[in-house]
């Protein structure tokens, strides 16, 4: 945009501005918008007024020296570059124009585009890259008319003729500053992608751990407020023949409730802060299987337990849904059957999977009065935590009764991570 002696040290100005540019864009979320850039904007006046002034020295004298016009047209740009996250279109568009007009004034050259070129890389980074290319278009073509198209007697002093390379450089630089602000753009939509995906998986991380807690805070109270609710009735149809059998029940119903509210203490300890202490037991898994087959026997339900296979360790989480699989099943035959018995098998043939089978052999009982019609969600909550582990449950009805039937891996990707999660 300059003569061929001092296009160089153009270049250096125009870029100098571009250094800053994506930054000064930012709002206080770090996207368009937030207050008026002041600061910034005065000193991109201050780099046009020294750095042309400077300049001028080592320009052909047939240039205009610069008056009050030439001044305030090069503070005009800055002034307008204050607005120019709010107003990004208005504010490319009038920096070109102002530009132009110095230009056609016959000013020294310097880093008069330098505002210019903050206000065509913010027009870009918001979004409106048409205005800003049209804006950039009109500025080049008006130098070029001056250059080729309007007579030198109607200029001032010298006008904007350079000849043929000059502006052929200029073209040049044009298209630098288009391909650097594209570069810009496309680098901040990928750091907001990055930036999007990182909350995405934040929220789905915490969706996740709150359908865990809601799930383990499920299989917790079904279970207890069963055994609590059966004990009740006993407790209730015997306290006045036998006192002693209802005094059993009511035994029963503190042990299952101080053994719920220990273990809804654990899961809400998950929610602890840095500082609060670590849970106080480890998750539950299949060593604790005979406080259930205890708990069961308390509500009038005898289980036996088979085991095919060698026992082997399990990760916290096979354990643990092991054992909550076992124990919504036995809460289910507790509720919902009129049998007296159920069988729990373990199966560890296989090496890479335990199998957990619970059968009920029925018939179903009568719903009580009051009770919802239809099932609960336990079913499906065993569901989920067999395919978290990547393996399968299936419920259904049997010779009568009713069997659940759980595959779990024990070993794998899925399992874990899976044990990783539910350990914490």
């Amino acid at each position: 945009m300059s003569p061929t002696g001092s296009s160089e040290r153009g270049t250096r100005g125009l870029f100098g501005g571009l250094s800053g540019g994506p930054p000064w864009a930012r709002g206080p979320g770090g996207g368009p918008g937030g207050g008026l850039p002041v600061r910034s904007s005065a000193l991109v006046a201050l780099l046009q007024l020294v750095g042309t002034a400077g300049e001028w020295r080592h320009q052909a004298s047939g240039r205009v020296p610069l008056d009050a016009f030439g001044y305030l047209l090069l503070v005009a740009g800055p002034v307008l570059l204050v607005l120019r996250r709010r107003r990004p279109v208005a504010v490319v568009a009038g920096t070109a124009a102002v530009t132009l007009v110095y230009l056609a004034a016959g000013y020294p050259y310097g880093p008069v585009f330098a505002s210019f070129v903050v206000a065509y890389c913010v027009a870009v980074w918001s979004g409106h890259r048409r205005a800003a290319v049209l804006s950039l278009l009109a500025l080049y073509g008006g130098h070029l008319l001056l250059a080729f198209a309007v007579p030198h007697g109607w200029l001032r002093g010298a006008g904007a003729g350079g000849g043929g390379w000059p502006e052929f450089g200029l073209g040049l630089v044009a298209l630098l500053l288009a391909a650097v602000a594209e570069l810009l753009r496309i680098r901040h939509e990928q750091a907001a992608a990055r930036h999007a995906a990182r909350q995405a998986a934040a929220r789905r991380r915490a969706d996740e751990e709150r359908l865990r807690m809601a799930r383990e805070l499920h299989d917790i109270l079904a279970h207890s407020i069963s055994l609590i609710h059966l004990q009740a009735g006993v407790a209730l149809e015997l306290i006045d023949d036998r006192p002693e059998q209802a005094r059993a029940a009511l035994v029963t119903i503190k042990a299952a409730s101080k053994e719920a509210l220990g273990e809804v203490r654990q899961v809400l300890g998950t929610l602890r802060g840095p500082g609060d202490a670590a849970p106080r037991r480890p998750a539950p898994g299949l060593d604790r299987l005979t406080e259930l087959t205890e708990q069961a026997a308390h509500a009038g339900l005898t289980v036996t337990v088979r085991t095919v296979g060698g026992p082997r360790e399990l990760p916290a989480g096979v354990g643990l849904a092991a054992f909550r699989v076992v124990q919504e099943a036995l809460t289910n035959v507790i509720r919902h059957s009129a049998a007296r018995r159920a069988e729990v098998l373990l199966d560890w043939s296989e090496p890479d999977a335990l199998t957990v089978q619970v059968d009920d052999p029925g018939p179903a009982a009568a719903p009580e009065a009051g009770e919802p019609a239809g099932g609960g969600s336990g079913l499906a909550g065993m569901r989920e935590r067999a395919a978290a582990l990547g393996g399968t449950l299936t419920a259904g009805p049997r010779e009568g009764g009713f069997r659940v039937r759980a595959l779990l891996p024990t070993r794998g990707e899925g399992s874990a991570a899976t044990s990783a999660r539910e350990a914490r």
